[in-house]
Order: C-alpha cells, then structure tokens, then sequence
C-alpha cells in the first residue's frame, strides 16, 4: 500500500500555521491531499484571506461548526466529518495540537479505521480543568503515528505505554513555519510603523484563554499587571485583543488604563510584533514557542505550560495572573539572556510526510 491520499482537518488559525509548512510539502512533492476545516473559531469565509496570506490551497470541505458547547461542537464534527471522510477516502488523517477539531479528526478517522498522524504528540501541562489537556490525551492514545515535537514529549508518550514504534521525534512544525513565514512577513506592511512604536520599545500581549477572560479576578490581576509594567518601563503595551476577552472585558467592567488594545492582527502582522517586542506576555502555548526560536522572552500568564523545553532553555518564564508576580518575571526576563531553540532545525514536515509514506507503505 502507498500513500495516495491525505486528509489535513484543521479548525483554528494556529493549526492554519503550524499546518502551513505540511501543507507546502505535500504540494512540493505533488501528493494527493485536501483540506477539511471545521469552523471552530471562525468561519472559512474569515479565514479565507488567512490561507491567501500564507499562500496555501484553499480548503475543499468546510464544515462550519460555528461555537457552541464543548459536546456541541464536538458533535457536530464528527457526524460532519464522518460523511467526508466515507467519501474521500483517504489513506491517513492529520490532525494538529490540542482543540476539538482535533480530537474530532481523530475520532472519526479511528471508528472508519484510518490510520491517524498526530502532528505535535506528547504536550502535557497535566492540568485536566483545561479542556485541551483531555483532547491531546484522547487524541494520543487513537493515533497510529505520534510526531512528537522533542524528546521529552515522545518520552511523555512511552511513560503513557504508547508502544516505540508508533512515536515519532520529528522536531515541531512551528519552527518550519516561523522560518517560512518571517520571509513572507518582511515583505509586508511594517506594523510598527502603522501603530507608531519604535523596535525593542514596547511590550506585546495575547490573553484569551477561557481560564483567563472568563474569570474576572485573574483577567482583572493580569490587566492589573500590564499596567504596572507600563508604569515602570513607560513603554507602550500593545494588546491585539481577541472578540470573546473583549466581551468579557465590557460584561465585568473592567477599564485598564495605559494598555493600548487594537484589533485583532493578521498572522504576518502579527508576527513582526512578536518578533521586534522587547518582551511578550502570552496565555498562548504556540507563541510560547515563536518566541522561543525568535530569540524574544517570554512571560506566560498562566499556572502551568505545555512546553516546558522553554523554561528548560530560558526563554519562558510561569508568572501566573497574580499582578505583583507577572511584573517580577517581567524583571526577570528582561536581563539579557540566549538561548538555544529547542524545537528542532525546520524540516519536521519534510521528516512527517517522508515517516507518513513509509509507514503507510508497510506490509
């Protein structure tokens, strides 16, 4: 048997990144493969300029899920996915990360017994409160092949009993994407220059975890503690804030001063933000990893994280959402340090589609 069909279910725009650099090698080498998007964030006629923007091949299928409950979205993928996949036929499923849409994926292509890629396997932050947590596990231990970003999640997996043969060290596809994508974004429009910030002198933030925007005291605590770092550094705090924390922020009244929030950044655009920031606050585990390889540091707002490699390595550091402690790590990490990137060389998805089609072709 040969590889000559692959199915890429994707549902956010994180999965549209750290999907891109799969996506441009499956072109490259002129492989069979369509896109299924599920909806899960927005609709594909939003993400429609995201593909165009990376240059990527437009979806073929698009399931529209919209939001909803946890079972509700979850649902509706699979009864969805399931016709789709009846239909195409394809030889193996990849999904990516932790979301819904990919515990969706899985599922469905393990009830058709199809074989499954789990791009991104092992990331544990063993906080099962967060509802991606339950999807990577479930998501795991379905899969047939495991393409773990490091060493230490295909170790996670072995201690889970997955059996060695299935898992896969293949370094993460986020730095094949920043690679690729950095070139694009040099070519676009210079955000800095569009919001009047100088390189190095400004702080970028991303909050919108349900754990964070949905619970006034820790979105009230981390708002708390931008503004105390623009109080001392007096540098700009610039927040692309997400529709659902913008939401929260009007239903608990809450009015931070010195934060200047803007609309919600295309990915080349934002990309340049991340990468020319003196410092980046985040609740993102994938910006987490951007900067990471782009050499920026990092504060996460959060309790826990994922990607430990990045506190291993320095360029991460847990603050949590109390105020007085984000504004110490901020302290902490604004002492000039290097680091070595972690997350491999750039060629994971040369390394997963090659293991796909040899895998696939086994007797």
């Amino acid at each position: 048997m040969q590889l000559t069909k692959t199915a890429i279910v994707l549902g956010t725009r994180p999965e549209i990144i750290k999907f891109s650099p799969i996506i441009r090698e499956l072109t490259r080498l002129d492989l069979d493969f369509f896109i299924l998007h599920t909806g899960q964030h927005y609709s594909y006629e939003m993400d429609k300029a995201f593909f165009e923007e990376l240059d990527l091949p437009e979806a073929r299928y698009n399931l529209d899920v919209g939001s909803g409950t946890h079972a509700e979205q979850t649902g509706k993928m699979l009864v969805r996915t399931e016709k789709i996949l009846l239909k195409e036929k394809p030889d193996i499923v990849l999904v990516e990360g932790d979301t819904n849409t990919v515990l969706a994926g899985a599922l469905t292509a393990a009830k058709l017994h199809i074989k499954i890629g789990h791009v991104e396997a092992g990331l544990r932050s063993y906080d099962k409160q967060m509802p991606e947590e339950i999807n990577r596990i479930l998501t795991d231990h379905c899969s047939d092949l495991l393409f773990a970003p490091t060493s230490k999640s295909a170790n996670i997996l072995l201690k889970e009993g997955i059996p060695r043969e299935k898992i896969f060290t293949t370094g993460n596809t986020i730095v094949d994407a920043v690679f690729q994508n950095v070139e694009i974004a040099k070519k676009s429009e210079k955000i800095a220059l569009r919001l009047g910030i100088e390189r190095e002198k400004y702080f970028a933030v991303t909050v919108h975890r349900q754990e964070n925007v949905d619970n006034r005291e820790n979105f009230q605590g981390i708002l708390r503690g931008l503004e105390m770092i623009h109080e001392e550094y007096d540098y700009p705090v610039i927040y692309p804030i997400h529709p659902r924390a913008k939401k929260r922020l009007k239903e608990f009244g809450l009015k931070p001063k010195e934060i200047k929030m803007i609309a919600p950044l295309d990915y080349l655009s934002f990309l340049q933000l991340e990468s020319d920031a003196k410092l980046v606050l985040t609740d993102s585990g994938g910006i987490q990893e951007e900067t990471c390889i782009l050499g920026v540091p990092c504060v996460t707002l959060r309790h826990n994280t994922e990607r430990p490699e990045t506190l291993d390595v320095g360029s991460n550091v847990i603050a949590g959402t109390d105020p007085e402690t984000i504004v110490s790590k901020v302290r902490s990490m604004l002492i000039k340090k290097k680091w070595k990137n972690p997350f491999g060389d750039g060629k994971a998805a040369q390394r997963i589609i090659r293991i796909a089609r040899e895998e696939i072709s086994r007797p």
